[in-house]
């Protein structure tokens, strides 16, 4: 087990991992593993996905990375009907308020906004109370983006915009997601 021994010594900063590319999650994941292996304590918190995803196995093994609940299954949103789009912009609302809950009480020192970004974009995730946490977040929490189409204000706001580009994907040859690779 790490232990956390004191607060970062440093400002936190914002990070946005966005574009069409393959890979945001896994660079955000990443980043929260380096500072968990430095005793940070990491919350993270998945818009527009359900539990069917390999690294919630694994980061079950760390003490210092919280995983937030999310809904048991999640049809993705081009096949949501406008009741469960309203549905889970509810739902996503009372994440957001949770994390924001969680780092105030729980001395996080990172929180990572798994496709927040996205979950902006398709009207699931209020893009200016995000923009008001990022601008009054404390002082030592770096904070953590992922996703396509981030808002323009959160790009303003970001310290670190890293845009994730496609070149070539599998899918394109109709080869499907596979469990331990897409999720």
């Amino acid at each position: 087990m790490i232990e956390k021994t004191a607060p970062p010594p440093f400002e936190g900063l914002v990070h946005i991992y966005c574009g069409n590319g393959k890979g945001k999650t896994s660079a955000a994941l990443g980043l929260g593993l380096r500072a968990c292996g430095r005793g940070f304590r990491v919350l993270l918190v998945r818009f527009l996905k359900d539990e069917h995803s390999g690294e919630l196995n694994a980061l079950k093994e760390f003490d210092c990375f919280t995983v937030l609940k999310t809904p048991k299954t999640l049809p993705f949103t081009w096949k949501m009907s406008e009741k469960e789009k309203a549905d889970y912009a509810s739902y996503a609302k009372g994440m957001f308020e949770d994390a924001l809950f969680a780092v105030e009480n729980n001395g996080y020192d990172m929180l990572i906004l798994d496709e927040a970004c996205a979950a902006a974009a398709y009207g699931m995730l209020d893009k200016n109370a995000v923009t008001t946490f990022l601008k009054t977040r404390p002082s030592s929490l770096e904070v953590v983006l992922t996703g396509r189409n981030p808002p323009e204000e959160w790009v303003e706001l970001a310290d670190y915009v890293s845009q994730i580009q496609c070149i070539k994907h599998p899918f394109e040859q109709g080869i499907r997601e596979r469990a331990g690779i897409e999720y």
